[in-house]
């Protein structure tokens, strides 16, 4: 093989009536891939926004990450979404996929005319992505604390799950394993880890973001991933008009110590304590004096840690790397169902 990887072209249709389109992979030293001839239409995403769209949460989030997969990949991605405030809308059935920043709909009860849309869009072979859709009980106080702070929980929120039982009251969100191939659809692994610092590199690579998967929960169709919920990815996603990020990020780390178990296991504190589920069903105990704002955990190992924040340019450059990834391969794993 030569030094540029080679990708076989995928040729798909979502739904009836869309358009054909294809994804190349190429190297990393390859030259960038040829987009479609302008005469093929844009792939057009609908965004839901319950009120005025302009208040939308992270407003440069997905234009940025559809661009980066226009310029990534042949889809021919319009990097301006199509705006709707309800479910109710017809132009859904119109488009394949529909994103949803979960803060970004006040009222997670549908009405009789968005159940009913909803199915349909779903049995057509509709997708919709739920946003911060996770959200661990620590940060529920507040719709703040889900858009700033990502926690790997392994349920969706409540709000959405009791929503989803009037769709589909005979069906439950379950986990995305992480050797489901979504997380290696268009980026495998993680981005090099080099750059962190020493301190933190072990922890991000073997626990917070293994091989590069995520915390996901997904709703089924037959065997088709339906709908998909995860913790907030669009503060990862946003870069300005001179190509800058447009948030920073930093890292909440798990750390232990010889004796620290029986310490904090001792220890008196002034805030809540919040339960959160593991990807095996297990559960965490989380105490938090600020709210929001983890201080230390009690695994179900019965080992206690604490919780370090850090913050670094380095930092948030390779966590919008990774955020900014794990987006272009959610719209070619949903562009090639």
């Amino acid at each position: 093989m030569n030094r540029f990887e080679k990708i076989t072209l995928l040729i798909l249709v979502l739904m009836p009536g869309l358009p054909l389109c294809g994804i190349v992979k190429v190297g990393e030293e390859a030259d960038p891939p040829r987009l479609p001839p302008k005469e093929v239409p844009y792939l057009k995403v609908v965004q839901l926004v319950q009120g005025d769209a302009m208040q939308r949460q992270y407003p440069d989030a997905l234009p940025s990450l559809l661009e980066e997969i226009r310029q990534r990949t042949t889809l021919n991605l319009d990097p301006f979404p199509l705006y709707i405030d309800s479910f109710e809308d017809e132009v859904i059935f119109e488009h394949p996929l529909i994103y949803v920043n979960f803060a970004d709909r006040v009222d997670w009860t549908f009405t009789p005319g968005e159940i009913k849309n909803l199915r349909r869009f779903i049995e057509r072979g509709g997708f919709l992505f739920l946003d911060a859709g996770i959200n661990a009980s620590f940060l529920r106080g507040n719709l703040r604390y889900g858009q700033m702070h990502s926690f790997a929980d392994w349920e969706v929120s409540p709000l959405i799950e009791d929503a989803f039982r009037d769709v589909y009251p005979e069906k439950r969100f379950e986990p995305l394993p992480r050797s489901n191939p979504f997380f290696k659809s268009y980026y495998a692994g993680l981005p090099d880890a080099t750059p962190l610092p020493e301190a933190i590199r072990t922890f991000i690579v073997n626990e917070k973001w293994p091989q590069g998967t995520y915390s996901s929960m997904v709703l089924k169709y037959g065997d088709r991933v339906a709908v998909m919920a995860m913790p907030i990815m669009a503060m990862g996603w946003g870069k300005s008009e001179f190509g800058q990020w447009s948030t920073r990020i930093g890292f909440r780390v798990r750390e232990g110590a010889e004796g620290l178990s029986d310490r904090l296991s001792e220890a008196a504190y002034g805030g809540e304590k919040y339960e959160t589920t593991r990807e095996d069903g297990r559960s965490d105990t989380i105490y938090c004096e600020i709210p929001g704002t983890p201080a230390w955990v009690e695994e179900p190992s019965g080992d206690w840690r604490v919780f370090r924040y850090y913050h670094s340019r380095e930092i948030s450059d390779y966590a919008h790397t990774f955020y900014t990834r794990l987006g272009v391969n959610l719209f070619v794993y949903i562009f090639s169902q």
